[in-house]
């Protein structure tokens, strides 16, 4: 999947793309990451994705991991940006809406039903004001969020590429 990266105090969006990863091309907790993305890459029925700049497809960006809970409802299960794009003076300043708006594109492509274009997660408590602000999603109860068909569609409007000529 295609997406347009935005570079700190550059105007012109840079072409990404965000594919499935590998367990040997994932990143260690020693260099910065939060989470020990090799250990959740074995966690049953979920698949990790990578993003990557097109002009330097080995660099990962920010990471992603999605599940389908009961065969009908897309959950990110995580989401990390990459310790050289985050806060104020990472490199992509968009990566996190990116992801998201990939993992909405995946719950319209695998959601069922009631659940089609509903992307839910877990937020940590901190981030929940976060994502309710800046992505739009809803607090269901405690920790538990979800972002709705209308504004996934919204994330993906802004963030994916579809119409690519070959």
């Amino acid at each position: 999947m295609k997406l347009f990266l935005e570079e700190r105090g550059i105007n012109i969006p840079k072409v990404g793309t965000i594919v499935e990863v590998s367990k040997r091309e994932l990143p260690f907790m020693k260099d910065a990451w939060k989470f020990n993305w090799r250990q959740l890459y074995n966690i049953p029925n979920a698949r990790c994705y990578k993003l990557v700049a097109e002009e330097s497809p080995y660099i990962i960006e920010g990471l992603l991991m999605l599940s389908l809970v009961n065969k009908e409802m897309v959950y990110m299960n995580n989401i990390e940006v990459a310790p050289h794009n985050f806060g104020k003076n990472g490199r992509y300043i968009n990566v996190a809406a990116c992801l998201i708006a990939f993992a909405c594109h995946k719950s319209f492509e695998d959601g069922k039903g009631y659940y089609r274009g509903c992307l839910s997660f877990k937020s940590k408590t901190e981030l929940i004001s976060l994502y309710q602000k800046k992505y739009g999603a809803v607090l269901v109860g405690g920790n538990k969020m979800y972002i709705s068909p209308s504004v996934g569609d919204q994330h993906i409007s802004n963030h994916l590429i579809f119409n690519e000529k070959k």
